[in-house]
This record gives C-alpha cells, structure tokens and sequence, in this order.
C-alpha cells in the first residue's frame, strides 16, 4: 500500500479516536435512565482527554467525600491564560492590583444539580459542556472566543447521589409513567439536600455548609459577569426562564433587569421554534440575598434562575395534559436554555462587560442604600459574624479610637446617640462588596411585591444579637486591621474557671467538658469575684468538683482553650452575690439526646437540629426514626427532641412521651411539633388564653367568611396573604432571669416563618413573647401583625417532673440565625 495512503488513514483513525463523544455515545443509557455520579465524573474526563477547550479543577470534596469540579471551557488560548485572565478581570472591578495585556473575556458560570434529586439538571450539563467543545458546533466556538465558562456539573453530590441510587435500586426495564408507581415516590429524606439535609440554594450567603463554603472560595476568585442556577419543579410546570418575578431588590440594576428581559426574549425564541411550552416573570423572584441568582446579583452579575418541570418524574411520567415527561425531554430544554445564555452573553459582551465594572464604581460611589457605614459594637459573637464576612469577601476594619456619634440603632429601631469603642467593627460601603454589605445589614428592605418566595427580613444585627448602629454617611475612624485580643490570663492557684456563656464557643466548650467527663456548673446570676464580673449562665468548673480529675488545670484549660476570654477564679469566695458553693451555681448534667427523624419529620427542620448537634456544639446524639419509636427505652434519654413535622403519635406513644417528661425527662418540640402538646389534659399549651378570647376569635373568622362570599376568585392568591408571613423580623421580650435567655441580649429578634400563634399561655412559663406595639421587618399580613401581640414564642412548661420547651418559631431556621444557635443551646444545655 502506499505509505501516503497509509499515513492519511492513520491520520483519519486517529483524528476519528481523539473526538470527545457526546453523552449519547458515551453513557448507553443517556436520557432513559439516571447517571451514576462516577459516570458523570468520566464523561468530563473524556471530554478534558480528548478536547484541549476544556480544563478540570477538583475544588474540594464534600462531607461524603465526594468530588467537587469545576469545568473551565474556552478556546485552547483561553484555557492556556487562564489565570492572566482571571487576574485581568478582577482588576477591573478593583480585586487584583495590576493589569495585564490580556484582553478582557466575559466570565460566565454555570450551575447545575444544587439539588439533588432534580436529575435533568446535571444530564443537561454534560450536552451543555459537550455542544461547547463539538469541533462541529462552529456557532459555540466562536462564543468561546470572548467567554471562559466555568461549569459546576453537581452542587450536591451527595444529594444526588442519594437519590441516583434509590432511583436505580427501583427501576425495572420498563418505565412506570403511572403517577403512583414507586419511582415517583421519593422515600424520606429524599435527595434534594445534602449530607446534613439543608438546602444549598438558600445557603449561599450564610455559607454554613462545607459544599457552599468551597463553592464560594472558587467563585469569589473568579468573580463571574453572568450565571445561570438550573433547577428542576413539579413535573407538570411549564419550563421557566427569566426574567424573575417581582419582588426585584432594589439593588437589581437596570441593566440587570434588562439583561433578564433580552434573555427571556431570546430563549422564547428558541422554544417557540420547537414547540415547548414556558412560562417567565411568576413566581421567582429576586429579592432573598441567599439564592444562586440573587447573590450573584448583589455581586455584579447577572443572577437567573433556570426551572424544569421534573421532581417526582422518575425514568418518565404522564403529565397532567397526557403527555409523557422523560429525562431526555428535561435535559433537552435545559441545553436549549443555558446554551442561550452563553449565545446572550457573546452577543452582549461589550455591554456585559461595561456594566459588570459599573456596578462596582457606582457601588462605591453612588450607593442606592439607605445607610454607608455600619458600627457592631465589641462582643464575643462577632466571632462568627467576622468569619461570615470573610466568606463573603465583606471588608471591615476596628475602631482604635473612641467617639460620640449619632445613627440607627437597630435594637430600638430610632436614632440614638452612642459610642464607638475600640475593638467595634466598622464596615463601609467604600468596598468592592459594598451592594452585598447593604443587603445583608440593611435593617428594612423596600418590597415591591408582598407575594414574595421566601424570607423577607434577614438582618445581620438582629440575626446575631449584637448591638449595631447603622449611619447614613460616610465616616472617617482611626481603625486597625486587627482586634485587640487578651491572652487568657494565668495562674498557679486556680480554684476554679469562669467560662462566659455568650457565643456558640461557649456551648461547644461546654459540650467538650460534658464529653470529657468535667463537672460544671453555672451562675444562676450575676456575681463578682475580685475584679471577674460572671453573667448569668456562666460556666463555673471547679477544682473541688473535679478532685478525681488528673492534670485538671492541664486538661480543662486545653478544653476552654476556644473560649479566649475564660478567667481563673483563685478563691471560692465572692466579692459580691455569693460564694462559689452556694444555692446560686446548680451543677449542670451532661445531657443524653435523642433527636426524631423519619416519615412524618419535615427532613430540612430535622436536617438543622442534626447539623446544629454534630458540626456547631459537636454533641453525641442518637437519631431515631420514627417508625422504630416503640423500640426505644426512653429511660436511657434525658432529652427528646422533636424537629418541625407532621407527627401521628398513637395515644400509647403520647403515654409513653407523657411518663418520660413525668419521670424528670425534657422535651424539645420546635415549630408544629408544639401541637402534640396542645389542648391535652396537664399540658398548659392552648391557642386562646381565655373563653373570651377565643369566642372572639370565633367571631371575627364568621365575620370575615360572611363578607368573603362577595369576592371574586382572580384575586384569592393576594387575599389570602393578610394572614401569612413568608419570614419577617419580630421583636421579642425576654426573662432575662431564666436559663432560656441567658446570653441573648436585652430582648430577642425571632426570624417568624410561619403564621402560627399562641397566647400567652396560662400555667406555663411565657420565657420569650411578643409584646405589645412590637417592632418588626419584613412582610407580616396585615390581619396577622396585629394578633401577634402578646404571643409566646418560647415557653416552658412543666409536666411532673420534666418540662415541655415549647419552640413556637425555629431558632435554627437555615442555622444563619446565630442568636437562634444560642438559645438552642440554653434549651439543650442550661434548662434542666
């Protein structure tokens, strides 16, 4: 043969050898079944062998120990400068501090799978990485010529993963499109969180889960002009692009609105052409700061939310008009619609990129917010509130001066002369995050809307339970860079330590001492040793109580080293309010936690109550599932926790709950676990306080479904929100003299996100309730706000020997509610 014709078709075979395959190719059952993740995870490293327009980056791993990637796709000279180019980029916006040659690129990410069991998403990412690297789609390359996408695969792994799995464990060869077969029947906890059961997309501004907070590392390097957040809905929904629904924070910039404007003018396009139906501007909208669209938007970008029809659809179901939804169907639509946005993004670069470096001038320099320079007093809490600024790249810097000004205070909701101290935390709109610094510390937001998705109030001030002051003005400080730290004193005649009770490290240090078998006890009031003030719940452990204890001063100091502001006692002997072995310092008892979980148990609620006990104090507990309650001894527990859910407890079981609180056991209902209580004989948890009140009550809903008859129907949706609050602010008055309430403040903010409501309850113990005229942010329905007055949110109530802690609002609410982690604490720790 001759050796040309040879060389050409070796040439040819090793051309065909080194195209990537596209996922039909590669995966046998693409689109009919579900992908395994490690399948997924070879596709892409297919595609990265054989193509040279796509690099991987591994940005962490998640609690699972499962990968998290990162796609970059881009031409080959692109991929080759990446970091010239990423560092261009940021310099644009003032994050890098010099400037190369490169030319500026449109920086677009794309999210897929944030939740788990919505499966088109992450079979739509592998066409949509495959149509951008095809040799043959010449309209992609030339995108790729002004755009490095950065592609996320699979937020949530392990979520995924959970149910990829049970979806394979129940399927047979064939489809089951029937509504009722069990593939359409997700079991408990479902697939649609994490590890933990939290819902990454309301985490990204709180962070506090691991996936979230590696995300966020990689994504505040990069810094993205556009990104898409792809997500799956019930299975009967049209598709939904952009633009989002009202209400739009005003923070959203014009040409942020605009941008969402063209893209659902351009992906309507598209779908008109194939027939599909879809649906834009309802329902989701862009105001709560923690969703992959809205952040993204309160740092730049152009935040959009992607919705397929698909949860509950399994391999394929029959949908409500009669047609059957497959995968292929869902991943179909996504790849048109993301695909758009890549195509939007090329033709709109210029423009993206103008805008892109305007919003953070005109941030700086014309700031939309109310307020440009916000004060947090010094306190042990601003511990955690300094690490969610970090994550967030939120600059702040600390007062090394003191001075008289005037602002908002936010805890009494007026203006209010003060002092600024040294150590107080200064933060600035003068800052490249200056629109993301407004939104989280903004005290009220403008709604444009009522009918809103979600929470509508989420203040850091009120959110942490730290004294702060918001100015309207920009303000010049002597600052510094660092907080001013005292050194845990020392001592060689400890006679006790004082462990302050004031911040999550408190709890923790607590749980370690309970766990290493140290005695502790607590200030049931404020008392003076020498020239140690301790606060009411602080830890007191002895030497005395822990005689047996080798190396104690050795061992306990190692064990409080977390809480730095911990002082040595060198006599038992008080200054003031009593000696250190009187009737004021009860010894605390290590707890013995029992957490339900399980059909019946809402998986996100149990999900926060789980994380809060195994990642923020670090406390063993056993997990139980609801269906196994009647195998467990309750007399080898001396709490049970009971997350928010839909329990049906047997009146044996109700017994069996009923002899463990008798015999000294403790209760923890949270949310509408509180109404196993309600109305039962020895229990004192009742709607209506009197006959009076609730003959009223009675009286006033006749009255209204009397006058309802007269409505018409069209605007039902909008009436029916004047009894309901999708998550607002209340302030809440305290017993400051009760465990309950140590260390929360002078009064509590509870995140309210649910319209439920008791009286102040007679023969109980009202420790935290709304009182009259009280203040509060966020919508409230206007029939609701008034009712909410002189209501208990967190009450106790005693039950022979044990007690009931009623939790009317959830103080782990997305666990971003830190006072919330606190008074947790006392309810698990200090109420005994």
């Amino acid at each position: 043969m001759n050796r040309y014709l040879v060389a050409i078709l070796l040439f040819i075979i090793t051309f065909s050898f080194a195209q990537p395959k596209s996922p039909y190719e590669f995966l046998p059952n693409y689109g009919k079944q579900v992908s395994h993740y490690h399948q997924v995870e070879a596709y892409f490293q297919q595609l990265v062998k054989e193509s040279d327009w796509i690099k991987h980056e591994k940005y962490g791993e998640t609690t699972q120990e499962r990968n998290l990637n990162a796609y970059y796709i881009s031409t080959p000279e692109n991929l080759k400068n990446l970091e010239e180019i990423r560092r261009n980029h940021l310099h644009e916006i003032g994050l890098f501090p010099t400037k190369n040659n490169n030319k500026s690129k449109a920086v677009v990410w794309l999210s897929f799978n944030v939740h788990g069991n919505e499966i088109g998403a992450i079979e739509s990412a592998l066409s949509v990485a495959y149509e951008l690297v095809n040799p043959n789609n010449k309209e992609t390359k030339k995108w790729l010529e002004d755009i490095v996408v950065i592609l996320d695969p699979c937020l949530n792994p392990d979520g995924f993963s959970r149910y990829a799995s049970w979806l394979r464990d129940v399927s047979g060869s064939k489809t089951h499109p029937g509504l009722y077969d069990r593939e359409h029947m997700e079991p408990w906890p479902g697939g649609r969180q994490n590890h933990y059961v939290y819902d990454l997309n309301r985490d990204w501004a709180w962070q506090t889960q691991r996936e979230t907070q590696l995300r966020m590392d990689l994504y505040h390097q990069w810094m993205p002009m556009v990104h898409a957040d792809v997500h799956e809905m019930g299975y009967n929904e049209p598709y939904f692009f952009p633009p989002a629904a009202e209400p739009y924070h005003e923070q959203i910039s014009p040409f942020q609105r605009d941008f969402h404007k063209k893209i659902g003018e351009l992906t309507a396009k598209k779908f008109d052409k194939e027939g599909w139906m879809y649906y834009s501007g309802e329902r989701f909208d862009l105001f709560y700061p923690s969703y992959g669209d809205t952040y993204p938007c309160y740092n730049g970008a152009v935040g959009m939310t992607y919705e397929q029809g698909g949860i509950g659809a399994g391999r394929a179901v029959t949908m409500k008009n009669g047609d059957i939804l497959t995968i292929k169907d869902r991943l179909e639509h996504h790849t048109k619609a993301i695909l758009a946005v890549v195509e939007l993004s090329f033709v709109q670069k210029e423009m993206l990129t103008k805008e892109f470096r305007n919003f953070f001038k005109d941030s700086r320099t014309k700031p939309k917010g109310k307020y440009q320079t916000y004060i947090v007093k010094d306190h042990p809490k601003n511990a955690e509130l300094l690490k969610l600024l970090n994550r967030n790249r939120i600059e702040a810097s600390f007062a090394d001066e003191s001075r008289k000004l005037n602002g908002y205070h936010y805890q009494s909701n007026a203006e209010k002369v003060f002092s600024v101290e040294p150590n107080d935390i200064i933060i600035s709109v003068d800052q490249p995050r200056a629109v993301l610094a407004q939104v989280l510390f903004e005290p009220h937001h403008k709604l444009t809307d009522s009918l809103s998705y979600d929470i509508t109030a989420w203040s850091l001030p009120h959110a942490y339970g730290i004294e702060s002051y918001a100015l309207k003005g920009k303000v010049a400080f002597k600052t510094k860079s660092k907080q001013s730290v005292i050194n845990p004193e020392k001592s060689n005649n400890v006679y006790a330590y004082y462990i302050p009770w004031n911040n999550r490290s408190s709890a923790r240090v607590l749980s370690l001492l309970h766990q290493n078998n140290i005695k502790v006890r607590y200030a049931s009031k404020e008392v003076t040793f020498g020239d140690v003030v301790i606060q009411r719940g602080g830890l007191i452990v002895t030497k005395g109580d822990n005689s047996k204890v080798e190396n104690f001063e050795i061992k306990v100091a190692t064990l409080i080293a977390e809480k730095s502001d911990y002082k040595v006692l060198e006599t038992g002997m008080a200054k003031k309010g009593g000696d250190l072995g009187g009737e004021n310092y009860p010894l605390l008892k290590a707890p013995k936690v029992m957490v339900l979980s399980g059909n019946g148990v809402s998986n996100i609620d149990f999900g926060q109550v789980w994380f809060y006990l195994d990642q923020v104090v670090e406390y063993p507990t056993s997990i139980v599932d609801v269906q196994n309650f009647n195998r467990v001894n309750l007399a080898e527990y001396t709490t049970l926790i009971l997350p928010e859910g839909w329990y049906s407890f047997s009146d044996n079981q109700k017994k069996t709950i009923d002899d463990f609180i008798a015999r000294g056991g403790k209760v923890i209902a949270i949310g509408g676990a509180v109404s196993q209580f309600e109305d039962r004989e020895g229990f004192h948890l009742t709607k209506f306080a009197t006959e009076d009140e609730k003959t009223q009550a009675q009286k006033i809903l006749e009255e209204q479904e009397l006058a309802d008859r007269f409505l018409e129907v069209e605007n039902a949706e909008r009436r029916s929100i004047s009894s309901f609050v999708p998550g607002a602010i209340v302030e809440n008055k305290l017993d400051k003299t009760h465990p309950l309430s140590y260390g929360l403040g002078e009064q509590y903010y509870s995140l309210k996100t649910s319209e439920n409501k008791y009286k102040l309850l007679k023969g109980a113990q009202n420790i935290i309730y709304v009182p009259k005229n009280y203040q509060s942010s966020g919508f409230i329905g206007y029939k609701l706000k008034k009712s909410l007055e002189e209501t208990v949110t967190f009450a106790i109530d005693h039950y022979g020997q044990g007690k009931v802690i009623y939790m009317i609002d959830n103080p782990l609410f997305r666990g971003f509610w830190e006072n919330g982690n606190l008074l947790f604490s006392n309810a698990l720790f200090l109420v005994e």
